[in-house]
């Protein structure tokens, strides 16, 4: 009785036994299952991706510079219809760096047949990762408000292109000069001071083109300022 009551444990102990190893064979197996389902799914996106890039992507970048360059080459010189063409092309391809440079080629059209509110709407669409580029854009924006009387957006425009530029000497002194030119129409004399004491300090070579030097400006903000 002893030996039958020990092998009905013996037998409990080993299907208790079998019981655990089945049901850890069986998460592993379906832990499988999950790891094979997501590398599946992964691939899936990977290869996705991949068709985008290839099939949809690409010919479309493509196309967004190829509908720019035809825009160069059939209304330059026309900024009425360069405007309304880049416009177009920027609308279409938007996202693309191709559309981007659009707007901002529209922009640049619109300012110089007079249409600075269209040119600031069009400059709001566009943004580079390239610093010269952006803050070229920003300086675009600010001479768009200056035209429109807006000094003081037209100063915050100035102060990003500077900040994007950074040391760059054909960018800074020119914006600085700029910002010169409205703090004098707001009679502010002293800012537009500090703004020709920061060209003729940091970059001593600049010369702003019209005859007239640094040094004149500055002498000119400090008589209207009694120093």
């Amino acid at each position: 009785m002893a030996n039958n009551k020990n092998e009905q444990q013996e037998d409990s102990t080993i299907e208790k036994l079998n019981s655990n190893l089945t049901s850890a064979s069986e998460k592993i197996a379906n832990n499988s299952k999950v790891i094979y389902i997501v590398i599946a799914a992964v691939a899936v996106v990977a290869a996705l991706i991949l068709s985008y890039i290839f099939f949809f992507r690409n010919p479309k970048v493509n196309r967004a510079f190829e509908a720019y360059n035809q825009v160069e080459i059939s209304a330059a010189g026309n900024d009425s219809v360069a405007a309304v063409e880049y416009k177009k092309v920027a609308d279409k391809y938007s996202g693309t760096d191709a559309g981007k440079l659009a707007y901002l080629s529209a922009a640049e059209s619109l300012y110089n047949t007079g249409k600075y509110k269209e040119a600031i709407a069009c400059l709001d669409n566009f943004s580079s990762s390239e610093s010269v580029l952006e803050s070229n854009a920003m300086v675009l924006k600010g001479d768009c408000f200056v035209n429109i009387k807006k000094y003081d957006d037209a100063l915050g425009c100035y102060a990003k292109a500077i900040k994007k530029a950074g040391v760059n000497e054909q960018i800074v002194p020119r914006v600085l000069l700029k910002e010169a030119n409205v703090y004098d129409e707001q009679k502010k004399y002293d800012k537009a001071l500090e703004c020709y004491e920061s060209i003729s300090k940091d970059y001593p070579t600049f010369e702003p083109g019209n005859g007239t030097t640094i040094k004149a400006y500055i002498e000119r903000e400090k008589a209207r300022l009694g120093k």
